[in-house]
């Protein structure tokens, strides 16, 4: 009995250690999405109140607003995918002896460590200062959507190199080789042996472009010299006008927050296998 009731002891223990998990979920997650409802569906008063949806939906600003946020996050996608992918194969396929590739991949992921508004503002004013030189023309006066997307494709370069590397290092060298041995030409095995084996990752990559670009705003404010409206410019410039605000802003966040989700069905969707992401850079 005495043991018995020291385990169970022991198992509240352990189960207490999550309570400062469940508070930060509670008060930061949960309580803040209450809220965003809350608002969403209630006028300044507090009231039950619909019609701000019918606001926002018949607004054809609107609609062109959460069309230049998904053109642009599926453009930052795309051209993520595309730049991160051969890196990443060529950081996962040297010698893994000396341990040179993963100090480049900590390179690559360095200016995350530097403040993302000084980021964004260097960026800029490096930018325009290699338009004007070359073009004389700032990029992000002149042609602000093509600025935004290469800040968001700056920025969050390395949340698509990182789970690209880290499928391809556990790729099956063996598979690759018998595929050569075969007759399969270069593209062949491209295009047939590697490409598959590293869809968990591509998918993963996508995802971790695809949110933070939606609910991005800083870079949009910067890089588009305040002349390119998403919806987490939106969000900030209703929030940011006081408590009249508050309503249309939780709307946007709920129609952000659908999106999101949409993206993260879709990653569950295509990554069927559920294949574990283990090892890597970590």
């Amino acid at each position: 009995m005495a043991t018995a009731a020291k385990k169970q002891r022991r198992f509240n223990f352990r189960g207490s250690l999550c309570m400062p998990f469940a508070v930060f979920m509670l008060l930061f997650v949960i309580f803040p999405l209450c809220l965003i409802v809350y608002f969403a569906f209630t006028d300044s008063s507090g009231h039950l109140y619909l019609d701000n949806w019918g606001k926002i939906f018949t607004d054809s600003t609107k609609w062109l607003v959460i069309g230049r946020t998904f053109l642009i996050a599926f453009l930052t996608t795309v051209f993520c995918i595309l730049i991160a992918y051969p890196i990443a194969f060529i950081l996962s396929n040297g010698d893994r002896r000396i341990r040179k590739n993963k100090i480049l991949v900590y390179i690559f992921i360095l200016p995350m460590w530097v403040n993302f508004v000084l980021r964004t503002m260097a960026l800029r004013d490096m930018v325009n200062w290699f338009t004007s030189t070359l073009f004389n023309f700032q990029l992000t006066s002149t042609h602000p959507l093509v600025g935004v997307v290469v800040g968001m494709v700056y920025d969050y370069l390395p949340f698509a190199i990182l789970p690209l590397y880290n499928q391809m290092i556990k790729m099956d060298k063996s598979q690759i080789e018998a595929a050569a041995d075969l007759g399969a030409n270069p593209v062949q095995v491209f295009i047939k042996t590697i490409i598959p084996m590293t869809i968990p990752g591509i998918i993963s990559a996508c995802t971790m472009t695809f949110m933070p670009t939606m609910s991005s705003y800083v870079i949009a404010y910067y890089m588009g010299n305040g002349k390119m409206s998403i919806i987490g410019t939106e969000i900030e410039a209703y929030a940011g006008s006081g408590t009249q605000g508050y309503n249309p802003a939780s709307i946007l966040s709920l129609v952000m927050l659908f999106i999101i989700g949409l993206s993260i069905f879709a990653e569950k969707l295509f990554d069927k296998k559920g294949e574990t992401r283990e090892g890597g850079i970590w």
